[in-house]
């Protein structure tokens, strides 16, 4: 009997809701068939987050890359961004939700640290970009002190910059400069449904670099600087007063999915082979990961998006609100975690 063939394209990127970019990645997210909940939203039990088998990482790790050098960044943008984001990751009463996709013993989150790429501001930055941003670090050198099996390294958009998905890399300009800090910036700016001013706020991934027995694979995440621009038209995703807020919400999300559901880029890169699904982590029946539902369904946004307290005290930080089994949707923080869903056989890393 002929095996039948199953496509299998989870999504893995932040999205605005009712956009062009929902749309066309909704339309493409195939998957196989198989109570702190957010004021003002229903149980979802349908899109409960269900998990493949995959890698999972509980104890992530972070660094920051900075994009466009110096002139494209404030310092105060870069420290608000960092110690926010830093600050979420590591929240008791936030990380009580999404441990629950875990074994039983908690997560962790380490910050590495950020740097500012050298560098002209980038017009626009594609998937190839960005993945060749990290070979570039990697072959630099600038990658060898970070355990790549759970770290995330992270590239920050300046304000301006667009972002889409193509694989194919735009221009020289962005390889470069992460070593030598040069090009020009002067890239065409390709129009399309699915780039950051149609709604994509960011996505994550991973590239493998070298061959079996030594293949390295590193694990990213790429945001905009979403903002509404001088025409009135927004970049990325606009929710909070202040860019810089947007931007540590869509990190927290995407960096949420990569340690949820870290190789989802073999899962799409697989494709039509039927064991494509077994490279996922945690995802739902429709192909969502744990930040996504939450923003396809809050209207208005700022359902899911809020600055919550610090558990320890200390401010605020701007967060998105990650879906819950628990709760059957969105849940900010809980003072107790909910229960660890992953029995002790499980397979994480």
């Amino acid at each position: 009997m002929e095996k039948e063939t199953v496509h299998v394209r989870p999504l893995r990127v932040s999205l605005a809701p009712r956009s062009k970019a929902e749309k066309g990645f909704y339309s493409r997210a195939v998957m196989p068939r198989m109570e702190a909940r957010a004021p003002g939203l229903p149980a979802t039990p349908a899109h409960d987050l269900i998990y493949h088998g995959g890698k999972i990482i509980p104890k992530l790790e972070y660094v920051n890359f900075y994009v466009g050098g110096k002139g494209s960044w404030r310092h105060s943008d870069i420290q608000s961004i960092d110690t926010a984001l830093a600050s979420a990751m590591s929240d008791p009463h936030l990380n009580n939700v999404m441990g629950q996709y875990f074994r039983a013993g908690g997560i962790s989150t380490t910050f590495l640290g950020s740097h500012v790429l050298s560098g002209s501001k980038p017009a626009v930055v594609s998937q190839g970009d960005v993945e060749n941003m990290v070979k570039r670090l990697f072959r630099a050198g600038k990658l060898k002190n970070f355990d790549l099996s759970k770290t995330v390294v992270n590239f920050f958009l300046p304000s301006g910059t667009l972002l889409n998905t193509d694989e194919a890399p735009t221009s020289g300009a962005v390889q470069l400069t992460a070593e030598t800090g040069e090009g020009s910036g002067d890239s065409p700016i390709p129009h399309e449904e699915e780039d950051s001013t149609e709604g994509l706020g960011g996505y994550h991934g991973s590239i493998h670099i070298g061959h079996p027995p030594n293949r390295r694979t590193i694990y990213y995440a790429v945001g905009v600087f979403s903002e509404r621009r001088p025409d009135g038209t927004e970049n990325g995703i606009v929710v909070f007063d202040q860019p810089w807020k947007n931007v540590v919400a869509t990190f927290y999300h995407e960096l949420n999915e990569a340690r949820t559901d870290p190789d989802v880029e073999d899962a799409i890169q697989a494709g039509d082979d039927a064991n494509a699904v077994k490279f996922l982590g945690w995802t739902s029946r429709q192909g969502e990961e744990c930040g996504d539902f939450p923003v396809f369904e809050a209207n208005p946004l700022t359902l899911v998006f809020k600055e919550v307290a610090l558990t320890q005290g200390g401010g605020t930080v701007p967060v998105q609100f990650q879906y819950s089994n628990a709760v059957h949707g969105p849940e900010g923080p809980i003072p107790n975690p909910d229960p660890p869903l992953l029995h002790a056989t499980a397979a994480a890393s």
